[in-house]
């Protein structure tokens, strides 16, 4: 269950990683006057950020889950 909670983070820092990124090549854009380049960038972080989260999530939900179950079973 432990190894989970770290997924989570994994993905959790990963995402914020991946937001920073592209908000970064977002504002040097913006600087740069390339606005339709500033937006490609910020949605591209935007997906990231959201896909790492949601794999890291899932992952330490499903590994939370299999400790529970493996608990659970040990008591009866």
């Amino acid at each position: 269950m432990g190894s989970g909670a770290g997924d989570i983070g994994k993905g959790a820092a990963k995402g914020a990683g991946s937001a920073a990124k592209g908000t970064g090549k977002a504002a040097a854009d913006l600087v740069t006057l390339h606005p339709a380049n500033a937006a490609t960038d910020l949605g591209k972080g935007a997906a990231k950020t959201g896909k790492n989260v949601g794999v890291g999530t899932l992952k330490g939900t499903g590994k939370i889950l299999k400790g529970t179950g493996k608990a659970i079973r040990h008591l009866f």
